[in-house]
C-alpha cells in the first residue's frame, strides 16, 4: 500500500510493526484462539517497543504522539494477521479519556501502566435493552455520602477477564433538572458486586466477550472520570478513537486477506496462465484493494483532525472512516475465500475463519446503519425519524 502522504516517522513505525508483526502471525494468534489464551507475548514485547502507548502522554510514559501514530500500530498489526484488539479499548479509548478528562491522581495510577501494557483497562457501555441507542443507558450511580453506588447491566464488553478495571458508563441524576447524565466510572475487577459472565461467541478471537452486572457496587469518590457536568463530552472524546482504531483494525484484516488471495492467485495455476491472469479474478481483488486505500486515507483525516483537537470534524471523518473500513473488510475478505475456492475455508489457509471476524467492523462498536443516521442528520442535516 502507498504511504506517501505519510511522514518517514510514520513510514519508519509501519515498517517496524509489520516487521514484530510478521515474527507473531496469523498462526501464533490461532494458537492463542486455539489453546484459549490471550496474546501475552505479543501485547508484552509491542508494549515495550513503546508502541501500545505511543498515543499517551510522554509526561505519563507514552509516546507523546496521538491516534494517527496508534491506529497504524493496529492497521500493521492486523495486516500481519496478529490484531491486538484491546488496543481499541484499553489505550485508545480509556487511555485518551483518563488523560484528557482523568485527575492528576487517576493519570499516575493508570496511564504509565496503560502505557507499558502492565495494566489493561476494559469499557463498558452497551446494553442488553439499550444497544446503539446511548440516551436508554439505564446504569445508574447515585451518591452516598462520599461514595457513589452503581447499579445496572452491560453486555458485549471485552477482555473484562485480564482487565485490571473496567471504564463503566453509567448515569447520574442531576440535582437541578432531575434529568440524568452520562458519567463515567473506574471499577476495579474485583470490586463487591461487580459480576461478569462470559458470553459464548461464534467468532474465534482471544479477547472473550462478557456480560456484567453491577449490583450496587460501591466505588469512591476518586472512581469519577473528570467533570460530573462534561459526561457527554468525556465519552466522545473515547468514542472517536474507538471508530478510528475499529477503521484500522477492518483495514489490517483486509489487507491480510487480500494479502493470501493475490499470493494464491499469482502461483495457483488451472490452465496455462496462473488464475491471477484473468479478470474474473484480478478484477475483484483490485477493488478489494481501492476500497482499502480509501478507507485508509479516511482514518488518516480522522486521526489528523482528532490529533489536531477537532472533535466535531474527527466525529464525522471518524464515523465515516469506520463504514468505509468495516464494508471494504468485509468485501476483501469475502472474495479472498472465493479466490482460493474450497482452500478459502480450510484452517490451513486460515481465512475462513475471517469470514466471521471480518463483520466485526461492520457491527462494532456501532452499526453501519447508526453511521448513515449520524451522517445523514449531521453532516446532511436531514430531518430525524428517532
Amino acid at each position: 500500500m502507498s504511504t506517501v502522504l505519510e511522514t518517514e516517522e510514520h513510514q519508519a513505525l509501519r515498517a517496524a510493526v509489520a516487521a514484530l508483526g510478521k515474527r507473531y502471525g496469523r498462526d501464533y494468534m490461532t494458537s492463542v484462539v486455539r489453546d484459549g489464551a490471550h496474546p501475552r507475548e505479543l501485547w508484552a514485547e509491542a508494549a515495550k517497543l513503546g508502541y501500545l502507548g505511543v498515543n499517551l502522554p510522554e509526561e505519563h510514559g507514552g509516546g507523546g504522539s496521538g491516534m494517527a501514530e496508534l491506529s497504524i500500530v493496529l492497521e500493521e498489526l492486523g495486516a500481519a494477521g496478529s490484531p491486538l484488539l484491546m488496543m481499541v479499548v484499553s489505550p485508545a479509548i480509556c487511555g485518551t479519556v483518563i488523560a484528557r478528562f482523568g485527575t492528576e491522581a487517576q493519570k499516575r495510577q493508570w496511564l504509565p501502566g496503560l502505557a507499558d501494557g502492565s495494566l489493561t483497562m476494559a469499557f463498558g457501555i452497551t446494553e442488553p435493552d439499550a444497544g446503539s441507542n446511548s440516551h436508554r443507558i439505564t446504569t445508574t450511580a447515585r451518591r452516598d455520602g462520599e461514595e457513589w453506588v452503581l447499579t445496572g447491566r452491560k453486555v458485549f464488553v471485552s477482555g473484562v477477564d485480564i482487565a485490571d478495571a473496567t471504564l463503566i458508563v453509567g448515569r447520574t441524576e442531576d440535582a437541578r433538572s432531575g434529568k440524568l447524565k452520562p458519567c463515567l466510572f473506574i471499577v476495579p475487577r474485583e470490586a463487591p458486586g461487580f459480576q461478569r459472565s462470559q458470553i459464548d461467541m461464534e467468532l474465534q478471537a482471544p479477547e472473550k466477550q462478557f456480560e456484567l452486572v453491577l449490583d450496587d457496587v460501591r466505588l469512591p469518590a476518586e472512581a469519577l472520570v473528570g467533570d460530573e457536568d462534561a459526561g457527554l463530552l468525556q465519552l466522545f472524546a473515547g468514542l472517536n478513537p474507538e471508530r478510528i482504531m475499529t477503521a484500522a483494525f477492518g483495514i489490517g484484516m483486509g489487507r491480510y486477506a487480500l494479502g493470501r488471495a493475490v499470493e494464491y492467485a499469482k502461483t495457483r495455476q488451472v490452465w496455462k496462465e496462473p488464475i491471477g491472469a484473468h479478470q474474473a479474478i484480478a478484477h475483484p481483488l483490485a477493488q478489494a484493494h481501492i476500497e482499502l486505500e480509501l478507507a485508509r486515507l479516511m482514518m488518516q483525516k480522522a486521526a489528523r483532525l482528532y490529533d489536531d483537537g477537532d472533535d466535531i470534524g474527527a466525529g464525522e471523518a471518524a464515523n465515516m472512516a469506520k463504514y468505509a473500513a468495516g464494508e471494504a473488510c468485509v468485501k476483501a475478505v469475502d472474495q479472498a475465500v472465493h479466490t482460493l475456492g474450497g482452500n478459502g475455508l480450510t484452517r490451513e489457509y486460515g481465512l475462513g475463519s475471517l469470514i466471521t471476524a471480518s463483520r466485526v467492523a461492520r457491527i462494532a462498536p456501532v452499526s453501519r446503519e447508526m453511521i448513515l443516521n449520524y451522517v445523514s442528520h449531521q453532516s446532511l442535516g436531514l430531518p430525524k425519524s428517532y
